[in-house]
């Protein structure tokens, strides 16, 4: 695994930290293979039995993939095979065996909320943000899994709340929902985490593995396929503009096409 995404055992306990301080923690097409690399981990070390996901520093969880990646792009096709590959990686951390926690400072937004959202347990500082503002920032659009998965947390009313109109929601809003299962202060979150990983580790492991299988199987029950919405809206002049537009820091001028 590279530098860029940190894997460390600590007990019974296998820490995963995103690595990227400087941009706020935003994925390279490398750390999410090793995100599955650590998945691996979790799975084949009978010892581990909590993992454990984080943002370095205090900025960010995950701001969602790095952005000047999508410069490479050029059709539908490659916006299809991007969320492919998004979806492939944020199921193989649904499937871990062991319960997945995330620890949550800063910005949560993004890929980062998705891979937030399929984590078992989530930590959050009252300070930290979620959301996910494409619809104002860059103008692409989420896998049908990830949808499912959103709108699983928030309903669809506040689903659509926060695609629509790209606001970040509050850890306080997010606790009251029930998305965030434990909010703390800043200096709390080491420790908040802590307790919930040694709570999850005294666990019955086949019993808890059992309630995140049956729920995984339920969430992903009999989505449909949205690959034609996916590819129209990464093959539009749109989605190009506002990449080109977020690496010049512009604001975009949306054109619906």
């Amino acid at each position: 695994m590279s530098d860029q995404l940190l894997v460390e055992r600590d007990g019974t306990a296998l820490r995963v930290t995103f690595n990227r301080p400087e941009h706020r923690n935003a994925l390279t097409w490398q750390m999410y293979a090793d995100l599955v690399t650590a998945c691996e981990v979790a799975d084949t070390d009978s010892d581990i039995r909590v993992m454990v996901l984080r943002g370095a520093g205090d900025a960010a969880f995950v701001a969602g993939t790095d952005i000047g990646q999508f410069a490479e792009f050029r059709t539908g096709a490659d916006g299809t095979a991007y969320e492919q590959k998004i979806t492939r990686v944020v199921d193989r951390l649904a499937r871990v065996r062991v319960p997945t926690v995330a620890s949550v400072s800063g910005f949560c937004v993004g890929g980062g909320l998705g891979l937030a959202g399929v984590c078992d347990i989530r930590v959050a500082t009252r300070s930290a943000r979620f959301g996910i503002p494409i619809a104002r920032t860059l103008g692409n659009c989420l896998a049908m899994s990830t949808y499912s998965l959103i709108v699983g947390h928030l309903g669809p009313g506040r689903a659509l709340d926060m695609l629509l109109l790209g606001r970040l929601f509050t850890a306080e809003e997010m606790h009251a929902i029930g998305f965030v299962t434990t909010l703390c202060d800043q200096a709390e979150l080491d420790a908040s985490t802590t307790d919930i990983v040694d709570r999850l580790a005294a666990n019955a492991p086949l019993t808890m593995w059992a309630a995140k299988e049956a729920i995984r199987r339920l969430r992903q029950a009999n989505i449909p396929d949205g690959d034609d919405i996916v590819a129209t809206v990464y093959g539009s002049e749109d989605f190009h503009h506002g990449v080109d537009s977020f690496v010049a820091k512009r604001k975009p001028q949306w054109q619906g096409r």
